[in-house]
């Protein structure tokens, strides 16, 4: 074990508790949450969205995709960009306009039924098991 190394990520990790703790505090509403309360500009709106797109994950994803399959894992990148799109106008924005954090209150919210959250879990639950 590189002790360098753990450090390191130790460190990585208290830094972003550190600063999920701060950000916590001064967010109250779902609009807070979403947009920070409408106080960010395009252009810190815009390098979020390429932070959260623009993951090591992805890179990595389909650079493996692309060494695996040639030339059809470049789909997979295409299809990655199709996929995003469609989850930003699907359920992103419905979320937001009701002002709920997550797929499970967003169903509650409209069926207003116990069981309804149940499945939303369990669906969840699946659906990692198998990623």
């Amino acid at each position: 074990m590189n002790a360098a190394v753990i450090t390191l990520f130790l460190a990585i990790v208290a830094l972003t508790l550190i600063i999920t703790y701060f950000a916590a505090k001064r967010t109250k509403t779902a609009s807070e949450f979403y947009t920070a309360g409408g106080g960010l500009t395009g252009w810190q709106n815009g390098l979020a969205i390429a932070g959260d797109y623009l993951s090591a994950a992805s890179f990595l994803g389909i650079a493996g995709a692309i060494a695996l399959f040639g030339f059809d894992g470049f789909f997979y990148s295409i299809g990655y960009l199709v996929a995003y799109l469609v989850v930003m106008f699907v359920v992103a924005e419905p979320l937001r306009n009701l002002g709920k954090y997550t797929l499970a209150d967003m169903i509650h919210s409209r069926f207003d039924a116990r069981k309804v959250r149940g499945v939303a879990a369990g669906s969840t639950i699946t659906i990692v098991i198998f990623i």
